[in-house]
């Protein structure tokens, strides 16, 4: 994923935007190095509102990227430990009694910000994990009957842990729906891990990103009139239909025994749309699918048993579907 930027008129216009959102790269590569595709994968999260289940094994920065990303866009970020006892209202709020006033109050919890971290999302139980549901597909929390509204833009940015199964509960297949793009965060090159001990050996620390630079160089103006963008990028109705072939071909797909929902076919032209756009097209073409295709349907589908003992993942199948789907001229 390298997006292109052009020149850029004033703040608030569609091109201004595009640029201000492709600067996030070297100011988020400040705190994170070689991490672009899921600076990529983020940002097309917040132009589709959507949002983003981060894997990867401890100490690749995800945290840290979430973080980075906040300060870039100057936007209010709030994390949550997900831990076996945390309760629904840990993370949505609750009532709470004033004793001077005699009435309930609602007291919000951090799920009202803009970029929620929900740090090892597997480690709490469903019924936790559940208490996102809504606000993730309604934008909104609902306590003791009471709808409220949750600040745009908002995006919740799930990190788990793959290689650790012990005290997890794995996310059902409605929770993972919900999520429009799934990233791993690989293990750095050799370059980039000591480019990151030379970082920490001159000083750097994680904690403190101002000091390390990260300043903001876009705000929610410019998401807003990026989206608008978006929203304008045309589709022709070939490229609805490859989208349309991909999904129904992993419904059929031997190797799996769940495939692509509309949801998610609806998702993945969202996606390419957003992609489209930030490579500086006003159209979609097929390369932009393929470029998204992986990110946003490998946590859609379901591998057979059998298949997955024989060292078949999601991605191979998917891949397997893209070089095999006949693709519009």
């Amino acid at each position: 994923m390298d997006p292109t930027t052009d020149n850029a008129g004033p703040s608030g216009n569609p091109g201004a935007a595009r640029d201000a959102l492709e600067a996030l790269r070297a100011e988020i590569a400040k705190a994170v190095v070689g991490q672009d595709p899921a600076v990529t994968g983020l940002v097309v999260a917040l132009l589709c509102r959507g949002h983003v289940l981060l894997e990867g094994v401890p100490g690749v920065a995800k945290t840290l990227l979430v973080r980075a990303l906040a300060s870039a866009l100057e936007l209010d970020t709030k994390r949550v430990q997900f831990t076996p006892d945390l309760m629904p209202s840990d993370v949505t709020g609750s009532l709470v009694y004033d004793t001077r006033s005699a009435e309930f109050s609602f007291q919000p919890g951090p799920v009202f910000t803009n970029l929620l971290l929900a740090d090892e999302i597997n480690r709490t139980p469903p019924k936790t994990q559940s208490s996102l549901l809504e606000a993730m597909e309604e934008r909104q929390v609902t306590v003791d009957g009471t709808p409220r509204p949750l600040p745009d833009p908002f995006l919740v940015a799930a990190t788990q842990n793959p290689v650790e199964y012990e005290g997890t509960y794995p996310l059902p297949e409605a929770q993972l729906d919900r999520f429009l793009l799934k990233l791993t965060i690989p293990l750095p090159s050799r370059k980039d891990e000591i480019d990151v001990l030379t970082r920490h050996a001159e000083g750097f620390n994680p904690r403190d990103l101002h000091a390390a630079g990260v300043r903001p160089v876009a705000g929610p103006a410019d998401l807003e009139a990026a989206r608008a963008a978006v929203a304008k990028t045309t589709i022709s109705p070939e490229i609805t239909a490859y989208v349309v072939d991909i999904c129904r071909a992993t419904r059929e797909s031997p190797s799996l025994t769940l495939g692509v929902s509309p949801r998610g076919a609806t998702a993945l032209l969202a996606t390419a749309r957003a992609w489209a756009w930030l490579t500086g097209r006003d159209y979609v073409i097929p390369d932009d699918v393929k470029a998204l295709a992986l990110p946003t349907l490998r946590h859609r589908v379901q591998l057979r048993p059998e298949a997955e003992m024989e060292g078949v993942t999601a991605d191979s199948v998917i891949n397997a579907i893209l070089a095999h789907v006949p693709v519009p001229r």
